[in-house]
């Protein structure tokens, strides 16, 4: 595509060069630039992009896009400055891979919990409707059947609408994205067009980036104020009163869901036990009964959330029904695994105070001798929920193991020390994650429910910039076969 058609309406402080190029690719990342490639120079958390305009002029970029003016000379590329590169990237990207949210109907998901849950159960639904759906999200993207590794919740806009291209372009007609807030923030997601938007609840997370609550949620808020289409539906947990206070803010259609507070979609007659939980669901006058072998409250509005976003784009509630009742374990997501010896293990990706309360929660509403959790926090992250979450651990488990989760720049130890802080109790340090799983494993007992929070599906633990292969599930199959007979 020429250049000039991909910079058409972008606030362009100045132009060096001639804009009738053409360009190849784009790309914000200088490691992927090629011959005759557009590079975007963008401000990140670490990195700023304009610092590597000349190494990607090295590398064969034929136009820079930068909101910082490069000293380097025209005539090595054309020089376009902007006020923010960010904004320009998602413009241009948009346009390079021919705007093509406009020809998918895009369901995006944001809250602090239980998007990736909800985007699995929406995809399970779709399938069983006989719908080619593509998925990006935090545990995997997938492009119909095809399966990609995911790097971000959310990746770069570029990315981004690639993959929206790509899952176009393989006839893909439904697309489910987990839409985080920093993804919103940043505009990582502008020029897209949603057709759903769903809000499952808000938590505190993300604090070292938003700075306070009020910033985090107007980030989030602009998944349903800015790129919702008119015709578009928001789909939101009326249980939660910041929500609500956003659907009086919107002119789109509105479908509410919940368990306590009035909503169009209600769950009642919960049932709740080990081996999964059923519910009726009340839907303008009429009565479903659904079946899942997903466990706890958290999961019942998440499939709340998922029979929303369904019933809106006219999905049979036969296949709904029947979709719920095939779903079994989600990656990573009150993922469970019993021993011979009659414990209950759960891996869950929670990693925020709201999250870890609502995983023990379910927890002790299931039939259970004593509750053992192991957890840390992330380095490099909001430290103001370290001790929160030692207090909810120690407050609602017989047994808290505090361990290292993903240290990145801090010293563990120390992350583990703030997190004591809000300990009040007794409590086991075990800083090595493998160590910590395998003593919880070695004193479990039938009938104990064991609960190894924050990783997830995650297949790393990250320390000093390095990703070293680390697994809670493989540590846990291992654990459980030498130690389990103990």
């Amino acid at each position: 595509m020429v250049l000039k058609e991909l910079i058409k309406g972008l606030k362009v402080i100045k132009t060096s060069g001639d804009t009738n190029v053409v360009i190849a690719s784009v790309t914000s990342d200088s490691r992927k630039v090629k011959h005759g490639s557009l590079f975007v120079a963008i401000r990140g958390i670490e990195h700023d992009g304009n610092d590597y305009v000349e190494m990607a002029i090295e590398k064969g970029a034929v136009a820079i896009i930068c909101d910082r003016e490069p000293a380097v000379r025209p005539e090595d590329a054309v020089m376009i400055t902007v006020e923010k590169g960010r904004d320009a990237l998602s413009l241009v990207a948009s346009r390079f891979y021919g705007d093509p949210s406009k020809d998918l109907s895009i369901i995006g998901i944001t809250g602090t919990n239980g998007k990736t849950t909800t985007s699995y159960l929406v995809r399970e639904i779709f399938s069983k409707w006989g719908k080619k759906t593509g998925m990006i999200g935090t545990i995997s993207y997938f492009i119909g059947d095809r399966k990609v590794e995911a790097d971000f919740t959310t990746p770069e806009a570029e990315i981004f609408q690639k993959l929206l291209h790509e899952m176009k372009n393989e006839g893909c007609e439904y697309v489910i994205s987990e839409v985080s807030s920093h993804a919103l923030a940043q505009g990582r997601v502008d020029h897209t067009v949603f057709s759903r938007a769903v809000f499952t609840n808000l938590s505190r997370d993300h604090l070292d980036f938003h700075k306070d609550m009020d910033s985090y949620f107007d980030a989030k808020s602009r998944l349903f104020t800015d790129l919702l289409a008119d015709s578009g539906v928001a789909i939101l947990n009326a249980d939660d009163p910041k929500l609500l206070g956003l659907k009086d803010a919107l002119s789109t259609a509105v479908i509410t869901y919940g368990i306590h507070e009035p909503a169009d979609l209600m769950a009642d007659s919960i049932e709740k036990g080990l081996n999964g939980t059923s519910f009726d669901v009340l839907y303008r006058g009429h009565k479903h009964r659904i079946t899942s072998s997903l466990l706890g409250t958290p999961n019942v509005y998440n499939i709340l959330a998922a029979i929303a976003v369904s019933i809106s784009l006219g999905v049979p509630m036969e296949v709904v029904i029947g979709a719920l009742e095939d779903v079994k374990n989600i990656e990573g997501r009150f993922e469970t695994f019993y021993s011979d010896e009659g414990v209950l293990f759960v891996l869950d990706y929670a990693h925020t105070p709201d999250a870890l309360e609502k995983l023990i929660g379910t927890a002790l509403e299931l039939p259970h001798r004593k509750i053992i959790t192991v957890f840390g926090c992330g380095g490099d992250r909001d430290r103001g929920k370290r001790p929160i979450m030692g207090r909810i651990a120690s407050d609602n488990s017989d047994i808290v193991i505090t361990t290292s989760d993903n240290p990145r720049y801090e010293d563990p130890g120390k992350i583990i020390e703030d997190i004591i802080a809000g300990i009040d109790g007794k409590y086991i340090s075990i800083v090595e994650r493998e160590k910590a799983i395998q003593e919880a494993v070695k004193i479990a007992k039938d009938g104990d429910v064991v609960l190894i929070a924050g990783k997830g599906h995650e297949g790393y633990q990250e320390v000093r910039g390095v990703r070293y292969p680390m697994n809670d599930r493989e540590i846990l199959l291992n654990a459980i076969k030498e130690y389990g007979s103990n």
